[in-house]
């Protein structure tokens, strides 16, 4: 009699493991398929998608519009270095939408003003790091910003900056 009731316990055992195999089969491929309906675009944003694919060609073609360049005086600032007195030779340029120009080169004055105090108090550390300039370049143009108003210049091109 101990035979016969062990025989169909191992019966069940092996019948209950197939339900919960195929469960995790059909939740994996259920999951993927999902995962990947949502990035392709057939799920939350197939429109986007479409925008988007519309939008590109006609972008880069877009005019460049009216927009005009003015040329900061080149500066020569010494930077606070304590062993020997070191040099920054700098240059730039603004880009400012055509009509502003004029506004933009009566307030040039102010602009070379707040520039000169920016890098005047900089340290050697902060220009050798390797993504200094790109970070200087943002808190100069935002400087410059608040100098010429809202609006008034679109960019701050860094055409010389050499430590010397």
């Amino acid at each position: 009699m101990s035979q016969e009731g062990t025989a169909p316990e191992k019966d069940a055992m092996k019948s209950s493991k197939a339900p919960l195999i195929l469960g995790l089969v059909l939740a994996l491929v259920g999951g993927g398929a999902g995962f990947y309906a949502t990035w392709s675009g057939m799920i939350l944003g197939g429109d986007q998608a479409e925008q988007h694919a519309e939008k590109a060609p006609h972008d880069a073609l877009a005019p460049l519009g009216d927009i005009a360049f003015v040329a900061v005086d080149p500066m020569v600032i010494s930077v606070n270095a304590q062993p020997a007195a070191r040099l920054l030779r700098f240059r730039a340029q603004l880009e400012v939408p055509g009509n502003y120009e004029a506004d933009v080169t009566k307030l040039l004055p102010r602009v070379v003003d707040v520039l000169n105090s920016y890098l005047r108090a900089l340290e050697v550390s902060d220009l050798e790091d390797q993504a200094a300039l790109t970070r200087l370049r943002s808190q100069m143009l935002r400087r410059i910003q608040v100098v010429t108003g809202q609006g008034r210049v679109n960019d701050l091109l860094i055409m010389e900056f050499v430590l010397t």
